[in-house]
């Protein structure tokens, strides 16, 4: 017997149905009633009362999910109440951009609150750090959320929505998006990325066939060319050093505009990790400042 099926059928009492406890639990219901059926046969004895329309906890289930509550409650408790400050190396992959919005933030809380845990930084594209988790080459990453949501057999951590703006040469009048990207050079954001291919979809759909000049990954690049004037591109939000920099201005692209969103993503398996969720909390931390405006990074 595994001690998550306890934490399943918790679930299922909790919530009231299978259907429910499975979304609870990131479970197909067909799996939720398995563990169920596996829990009775260790018990010797029922945990639903199958015999109405509706499935129902026997006395028994809630007795045991009384147990299993009030056990995991002390356990946590002798878990966060630990004389010894945590201490252990964390394996991070960071995307640049999250590199210079959120890392400097969360590593300075990091810092003050675990002062032994050790950061082994990796940097790399969504797709490479992706790649790296699911090998178990890093432990946890911070990176773009795909658009389709991204895989459900990890755990995501929602940090960060980032409206993507049309960056243009500040010289440039005044005029709607779709007008000034038929009029201008479309500088491409790197279509490997996964805001560049977002970029790339929202210019498509306004502007269908849209011919770009050049295609590169670097936003520092990209938007350096804006600044001389050589085209205009649709961006994530800028930072005050690229508009204190380069001779560009920012349009916004109104309700519309794709929506960049960071994220913080682990193993399911390493869901109870005290030292991923030290860094989790740190860079959840770091995101509530520069939503609030406090340590602004763009």
């Amino acid at each position: 017997m595994k001690l998550q099926y306890l934490a399943t059928l918790s679930a299922v009492v909790a919530r009231g149905n299978l259907t429910a406890a499975a979304e609870q639990v990131n479970l197909t219901r067909s799996a939720v009633s398995l563990q169920m059926k596996q829990l009775e046969a260790w018990f010797g004895q029922p945990l639903f009362d199958r015999s109405g329309r509706n499935v129902k906890p026997t006395a028994f289930a809630r007795e045991v999910v009384r147990t299993v509550d009030r056990s995991m409650a002390e356990l946590e408790a002798l878990r966060r109440h630990t004389d010894s400050a945590p201490a252990g190396r964390v394996r991070l992959g960071i995307t640049d951009s999250a590199q210079t919005t959120l890392l400097p933030l969360a590593f300075t809380d990091l810092l003050r609150r675990a002062p032994k845990v050790e950061l082994h930084i990796e940097r790399g594209s969504t797709p490479l750090l992706l790649d790296a988790l699911k090998a178990g080459r890093i432990d946890v990453a911070v990176l773009i959320r795909p658009p389709t949501g991204g895989s459900r057999r990890l755990l995501w951590t929602e940090l960060l929505d980032e409206e993507m703006v049309l960056v243009v040469p500040r010289s440039l009048r005044p005029a709607p998006p779709a007008q000034i990207l038929r009029e201008q050079p479309w500088i491409r954001f790197d279509r490997e990325l996964v805001a560049g291919r977002m970029a790339a979809q929202y210019v498509e759909k306004r502007v269908p066939h849209c011919h770009a000049l050049v295609e590169i990954a670097g936003i520092d690049a990209i938007v350096a060319l804006v600044g001389a004037g050589v085209g205009v591109s649709v961006l994530p939000r800028l930072r005050p050093e690229h508009l204190q920099a380069h001779a560009v201005r920012e349009i916004a692209l109104g309700p519309d505009a794709p929506i960049r969103r960071m994220a913080m993503v682990r193993r399911k398996a390493d869901g109870d990790h005290r030292l991923l969720d030290l860094v989790e909390s740190a860079f959840q931390e770091a995101a509530g400042k520069l939503r609030n405006g406090a340590g602004r990074a763009w």
